[in-house]
């Protein structure tokens, strides 16, 4: 039986699996040439790892989400594709690691949503928020598993300002899964650092979290910066390898201002950031 999720209690640390070719931060797990045994051997060695190091939830992507405005173009994945390579991952993490994190499948297509539930997935993280595709909703409302909604958009224009328009995209987005029979204490809510976002945006809304999570009605809430473009902006043009620190602060900044789940790559660093911080936070 997979970990309940209990908030409050303490912030939860989502490993990122990225079983791709192409991962801006150069950590995929699924280079040319790499079979799918040989993807499932090492996603599933990587998850060991994060779960000893301390993460509660694996995060699995067979598809990049990084945003085409910060890093160009790039192929999409078809369904069957991302499928074919997600589910084995998720099926061998469910197995031998199901009773000590969830897995999560970071996808906006229904269909990979829905066959990675059946094989153990206990959450759905659509960084489209089920807009692209209601069927990764209607896929976490069946299992009765989480769904993450994030803010995410083509182009970084905001006319409005972007926190308010994150909290009134993320607000529509939370009423139509409700819609869709997702109940509330399955919602989170992620403002999308990054996605169609520049460096300005990002630190206005990171800025903001603990207002945004009180408008959005105190919904648990995942914050992703880690390795981000805007770091390394920040950093005078660091590569993603040198945002270590920079991660760092956000992580321990995001938990200050309310996150309940941090998404990140250097679990074992990060895991220890998350135990200061929660020690501080949530005395």
């Amino acid at each position: 039986m997979a970990p309940e999720l209990r908030w409050g209690e303490r912030t939860y640390l989502m490993g990122i699996l990225n079983v791709t070719a192409d991962s801006f931060s150069g950590d995929g797990l699924a280079p040319s040439g790499r079979s799918v045994p040989e993807i499932v051997a090492a996603a599933l060695d990587q998850g060991r790892r994060f779960v000893a190091a301390g993460a509660e939830i694996l995060d699995v992507g067979a598809e990049s989400t990084r945003p085409r405005n910060a890093y160009g173009d790039h192929p999409e994945v078809d369904a069957a594709t991302e499928e074919a390579i997600a589910v084995p991952v998720v099926r061998a993490l469910s197995t031998g690691l199901g009773d000590r994190a969830l897995v999560s499948i970071d996808t906006s297509k229904g269909s990979v949503a829905r066959a990675a539930v059946e094989a153990g997935a206990t959450m759905v993280n659509d960084v489209w928020a089920a807009r692209h595709d209601p069927g990764t909703a209607d896929a976490a409302a069946a299992a009765g598993a989480y769904l993450v909604l994030m803010h995410n958009q083509e182009g970084d224009e905001y006319p409005d300002g972007p926190f308010e328009t994150v909290v009134s995209w993320l607000r529509t987005a939370v009423e139509a899964a409700e819609r869709r029979g997702v109940t509330r204490d399955r919602l989170i809510v992620d403002p999308g650092i990054g996605f169609g976002k520049g460096t300005t945006h990002n630190l206005e809304l990171l800025h903001r979290l603990s207002e945004l999570k009180e408008t959005l009605g105190g919904l648990p809430l995942l914050i992703g910066t880690s390795r981000k473009r805007f770091i390394g902006e920040l950093l005078d043009g660091a590569a993603p390898d040198e945002r270590f620190d920079g991660t760092a602060a956000t992580v321990a900044l995001a938990i200050a201002a309310g996150a309940d789940i941090v998404r990140v790559h250097d679990v074992e660093a990060m895991a220890r950031v998350r135990r200061v911080a929660d020690a501080v936070v949530r005395r």
